[in-house]
Formats: C-alpha cells, sequence, structure tokens
C-alpha cells in the first residue's frame, strides 16, 4: 500500500498558530527494491536449508533452533554504526535524524515476541516434515498476507486473490493427504501432521505480522531512513530471541548446547558453524523483508515469497535428496497457478488505477476556469 502524504496538525511552541507537518508520498525506489529482494533471496533459501541439516544431524532442540532464527541482530550493529556516524554529518535536519520513533519501538517490541512464536511453531514444524513441504505449506502465507493486508491496510481485495486464497489453500490440503510417502524416516503420522497444521499456524501468524509493520511504518510521523528499518529488524529481533530464551531457559537448553554439539553428527565445529550461519541467513532474511515492505509493500514481500517457494524445493530436492511426489508436484502447480492468478489481477488493477488518474487530470483540466490572461482582446 502507498503510504499518501500525510498532513499532522500540530500547535507552535508559542501557542499562536497551527504547524502543518508534510510527509512526502512514497514512491518505489526500484534499485533499493531489487537490493532488498536479492538480500531476501539469501536469506529465504539458505534459512531453511541450514536448519534442515541440524536437525538431520542431530538436532533436537525447538527452542534452540527458534532463538537462531533471531540470534543475528548482532550483525545490524556495524551498518548501523555507519548510518549514525553519517548522519551526524548531515546538513539536513531531515535525514539526520537517526534514532526511530518511540512508536515504532513499541510497536517494533510487539511484533518481535509474535515474530518469536512464529520461529517456534515454524521449527517445531520442520522438525517434523521436509524442507519442501515445509515450504510449499509456507507459500500459503501469501492467501493471509493478503487477507490481513485488506483488513489491515485496507489493500484491495479482487476475485483474483481470491482464486489464489482458495487454489493454494487447496495445495496446502494435498500436502496434507500425502502423509504417507512423504513422511521422513523415524517420523509418526501424528507427528509429520502435528508439523504440518504448525508449519500452516505459522505461516497464517507470519501473514498477519507482515501487514502490521506495514501499518506501523505508514503511522510514522517522520520520513522513515533506511537506519529506522534496520533499528526496527533490531528491536523486532531483539525481543524475539527475548521469547526463545525464555523458552531455552525453561527448557534447560543451554546446559545441553555443548552435550549436542559433541554428539553432531557433522563435527562439533561444524555444528557451531551451522548456528553462526543460520543466524545470519535469517537475519539477511529479516532485514531484506523490511525493505521489501517499506519500499513496495507487504503484499509485494508476499509474492517475492512465494516465487522462491519452488528454488526452495528444488535446493531440498538437490542437497537432500528429499522425495518430490506426484501430489507434491500438484500442489507446486496450484501454488503456481494462484501466484499467476495474483499476478493477473494486480496487473488489471494496476491498469485500471493508471486509467482512472489519467481521466480524473483530463477532467481538472478541463474544467479548470480560465485566467483573464487567457482570453484574447478583440
Amino acid at each position: 500500500m502507498d503510504i499518501e502524504k500525510l498532513e499532522i496538525l500540530g500547535t507552535t511552541h508559542n501557542g499562536n498558530s497551527n504547524t502543518r507537518i508534510e510527509k512526502p508520498k512514497k514512491t518505489k525506489n526500484w534499485l533499493l527494491v531489487i537490493i532488498n529482494c536479492a538480500i531476501v533471496f539469501v536469506g529465504a533459501i539458505g534459512s531453511p536449508l541450514l536448519m534442515r541439516l541440524y536437525y538431520l544431524h542431530g538436532g533436537s532442540h525447538i527452542w534452540l533452533s527458534s532463538f537462531i532464527a533471531s540470534a543475528g541482530f548482532p550483525i545490524l550493529i556495524i551498518p548501523l554504526m555507519f548510518l549514525f556516524i553519517r548522519s551526524r554529518s548531515s546538513a539536513d535536519k531531515i535525514s539526520s535524524s537517526f534514532w526511530m520513533e518511540h512508536k515504532l519501538f513499541l510497536w517494533g517490541a510487539i511484533l518481535g515476541v509474535l515474530y518469536g512464536l512464529v520461529t517456534f511453531m515454524y521449527a517445531l514444524g520442520l522438525s517434523y516434515i521436509p524442507v519442501s513441504t515445509s515450504s510449499l505449506l509456507m507459500a500459503t502465507q501469501l492467501c493471509f498476507i493478503a487477507f490481513f493486508s485488506w483488513l489491515i491496510v485496507k489493500q484491495k481485495f479482487t476475485a483474483f486473490i481470491i482464486n489464489a486464497v482458495v487454489v493454494m489453500t487447496l495445495g496446502s490440503v494435498l500436502l496434507g493427504i500425502n502423509t504417507d510417502g512423504d513422511r521422513p524416516v523415524g517420523v509418526s503420522k501424528a507427528q509429520y501432521l502435528l508439523g504440518f497444521v504448525l508449519t500452516l499456524s505459522a505461516a497464517a501468524l507470519a501473514g498477519l505480522i507482515m501487514p502490521l509493520i506495514e501499518l506501523a511504518f505508514s503511522k510514522a510521523i517522520r520520513n522513515l531512513s533506511y537506519s529506522s528499518l534496520l533499528q526496527f529488524q533490531f528491536v523486532l529481533s531483539v525481543f524475539s530471541a527475548t521469547v526463545c530464551v525464555i523458552g531455552m531457559l525453561a527448557n534447560k537448553d543451554f546446559q545441553a548446547i555443548p552435550r549436542e554439539a559433541n554428539d553432531f553428527g557433522l563435527g562439533k565445529a561444524n555444528y557451531y558453524i551451522i548456528m553462526v550461519a543460520t543466524a545470519i541467513t535469517w537475519q539477511l532474511s529479516g532485514v531484506g523483508t523490511m525493505g521489501v515492505i517499506f519500499y513496495a509493500s507487504a503484499l509485494f514481500n508476499g509474492i517475492l515469497s512465494s516465487v522462491l517457494i519452488p528454488l526452495t524445493g528444488v535446493a531440498a530436492v538437490m542437497f537432500y535428496h528429499e522425495s518430490f511426489t506426484s501430489l507434491k508436484g500438484m500442489a507446486l502447480a496450484l501454488c503456481l497457478w494462484g501466484l499467476c492468478s495474483y499476478f493477473y489481477g494486480e496487473y488489471k488493477m494496476m491498469n485500471k488505477v493508471m486509467n482512472n488518474e489519467s481521466t480524473k487530470r483530463l477532467d481538472k483540466v478541463e474544467n479548470e476556469p480560465k485566467r483573464l490572461d487567457d482570453y484574447e482582446e478583440p
């Protein structure tokens, strides 16, 4: 959703008159959109593959893997320090406002707690189902993002989006039917179904969080900078990690980490390398997501995630030799059908909006009264 120009009336310091503060309309900077899409590409494909690698070779602590999904926030300190030094040398008072607003901090804290629950449900679900199945289930996140975007940020909800919701939901149902030929070794049918439900629930909650992030950005009074986005991601990750740390303390995961590292199938050193690499890729995915939402929209971020779904599934088949059954292929086809339906609907809506704006501009020009100077003297 484009953030229209905000006009906020306030009282000046002397209390005698009103001041109008204008927030410029947000326009798409396609270079920044592409850069953030590339960052999401790396994180969205690398993160589930690395997390699955942890489970395949002896990892079993769900809260630990959930914590890793948010624990990479310290890497944001370096770019934040650079942007802080740069902002202090800036002569522009607006761009030099480095620190984000208190309201955004509160939004980040609340959404961080919710994101901690998402990472836990996703990590637990991934311990019972293959990466390719998990990726296809997470594709339904687009449906939830579309619905919550319509509900929260008033995104247009067309028949094409409804069609996407229906066919992508049907695809996830087909995955639920395929519980025998797709179950990993040692996973019971009940555990597989639990993983299925948890992953789908994680997709739904993530679909709620994305429009809420867009809403938080639109509520900001000042024009947001990239440093504000990084700070927002930092706060969100800190509170998400805090939720997971509480779970780890309750589950006594900290005491079990050295023992799990010693027994890890790929060796102790690789255990910690995988942990660090997973944390970094998850954080890259989070930073890219913030950028895509800010420079485009939450719905566009959902589209991007769905586009990456087939690539993640193919990568899982290539690296882990997971089975790609006929039902999973049908589910993938339905997801792609829903995605194409969404793209076509957005294309038609964009053309309609552009035509309406052109018509309004022409009507405005025709209805403007002519000035006296426009009339020629007889």
